[in-house]
């Protein structure tokens, strides 16, 4: 429905939309772009909705001050790889090589962001295949087509028909959040919900998949703060 500038200095441009299923006012800030949305309920009148952005301006501008800048790839850039901080270097060779903390890529500037993309992806899938193998073994359940794609609004999807779908981000973070990500998809070949026996079944593949979803909720946003185009 338009924007409003919060007023301050800086001013802030917060994206004003209604909702029809919006039953009260409600503000978010993305922790991946630090864009604000004010959300308002269909018949909510506008003014009411600005008062409330402008009663909330402290704590909206908290929340700015915590969102991260993002990190292009290019060489001397560091990018987290399972968990552990990795430097991108020019390399002598014509594939990317992991070694230490630093990623080698040939020495081409242009096209590290792409190589370096590349090298994740293809570390995500094997990873991501070893622990879904791993996990279905255990349940006795196959699974179908594995797929990586970027996504923002979920780190793994299991359809109807078995297929399973992942962020390759995952291979970012610590190994044993990839992991919780790969049971918790596995677990819904045998219960496709997120009832008590779905998370029964998560926890006899993943003890410990609690404290691994808390992990996501909290720094797993900071996983798209890196840009490889």
């Amino acid at each position: 429905m338009g924007r409003y500038r919060l007023s301050g200095n800086p001013p802030i441009e917060v994206e004003m939309r209604r909702s029809g299923r919006a039953r009260r006012l409600s503000l978010r800030v993305s922790q991946l772009d630090g864009k604000v949305t004010l959300t308002l309920p269909a018949h909510l009148a506008e003014r009411e909705a600005i008062a409330f952005a402008e009663d909330r301006a402290d704590w909206i501008r908290g929340h700015l001050d915590r969102v991260e800048d993002t990190v292009a790839a290019a060489f001397g850039s560091r990018i987290p790889i399972e968990g552990e901080a990795v430097t991108l270097i020019p390399g002598p060779g014509r594939k990317p090589e992991l070694a230490g903390a630093s990623l080698m890529l040939p020495d081409d500037p242009a096209r590290v962001g792409a190589r370096a993309q590349a090298f994740l992806k293809t570390l995500a899938r094997e990873r991501l295949a070893r622990a879904c193998d791993r996990h279905s073994a255990a349940l006795g359940r196959p699974f179908g087509r594995l797929s990586l794609r970027d996504t923002r609004s979920r780190w793994g999807s299991c359809t109807s028909r078995g297929d399973l779908m992942f962020s390759w981000r995952l291979v970012m973070a610590p190994p044993e959040i990839l992991d919780y990500v790969a049971a918790h998809e596995v677990a819904h070949l045998a219960e496709h919900n997120h009832s008590p026996a779905f998370w029964a079944v998560c926890g006899q593949l993943c003890p410990e998949y609690a404290r691994h979803r808390a992990w996501l909720r909290r720094d797993g946003p900071s996983l798209h703060r890196y840009r490889f185009d």
